[in-house]
């Protein structure tokens, strides 16, 4: 239940802050530091590099311009779900926000819903990384 308030606020937020990040700008060359998201900071790391986002990650707050956080949950897919939809695929959900470090500010905020996620949090990561890429294409 509590996971569920944090996520519904979290997602709240995101949506609030992603009505500002427009606003924004993201310089390509930028210093982002990586926080912990129980394990999701892995695959965040993997999608910005395969994507070729065009930031540079650091792994020491002090030296970062942004810090990128968030959340993700993983849902296996359920005995009903395979036998009657022959669907093996997890369900996914990830959000994450980008902070600049010195100002507090939301810059950019996503969130992603993969109801049936052949490659998991790999997925979720890669759509999150692309949208992050077109926020710092158009912060030209």
């Amino acid at each position: 239940m509590l996971t569920r308030i944090i996520r519904i606020a979290f997602v709240a937020a995101t949506v609030y802050s992603a009505s500002f990040a427009a606003d924004r700008s993201i310089p390509e060359g930028s210093k982002i530091f990586i926080a912990p998201m129980d394990g999701f900071e892995t695959y965040i790391k993997a999608a910005v590099e395969k994507k070729k986002v065009p930031v540079m990650i650091v792994v020491q707050r002090e030296a970062a311009d942004y810090e990128l956080s968030g959340s993700a949950e993983s849902q296996k897919a359920s005995t009903a779900k395979k036998v009657i939809m022959l669907d093996w695929h997890s369900k996914e959900q990830a959000s994450i926000k980008l902070i600049d470090i010195k100002s507090s500010e939301v810059v950019f905020a996503y969130s992603v819903n993969k109801a049936s996620s052949a490659h998991g949090k790999q997925s979720s990561a890669e759509a999150c990384a692309k949208h992050l890429k077109e926020a710092v294409k158009t912060a030209k």
